[in-house]
């Protein structure tokens, strides 16, 4: 292996810890964003199935099947 000066490998030291603060840190901001986006999708999601029950059970088709007692 290629021997470096020692100021070198000082600066790809310092290079390496800072690329990996920034990754680290782009990961940590991506996460809630994600989170975020999923949770809208979930909640648009179950909105659309109950303003669809609610338009069944106005419209006399409820679409709750009933249990059967004994």
């Amino acid at each position: 292996m290629t021997e470096h000066s020692k100021s070198r490998t000082q600066a790809e030291a310092a290079f390496l810890k800072t690329q990996t603060q920034s990754l680290s840190r782009n990961r940590l901001l991506s996460e809630p964003e994600s989170l975020n986006q999923e949770r809208d999708a979930k909640t648009v999601r179950l909105k659309e199935q109950r303003l669809r029950k609610e338009a069944d059970e106005r419209a006399g088709g409820a679409t709750v099947p009933s249990k059967n007692l004994p």
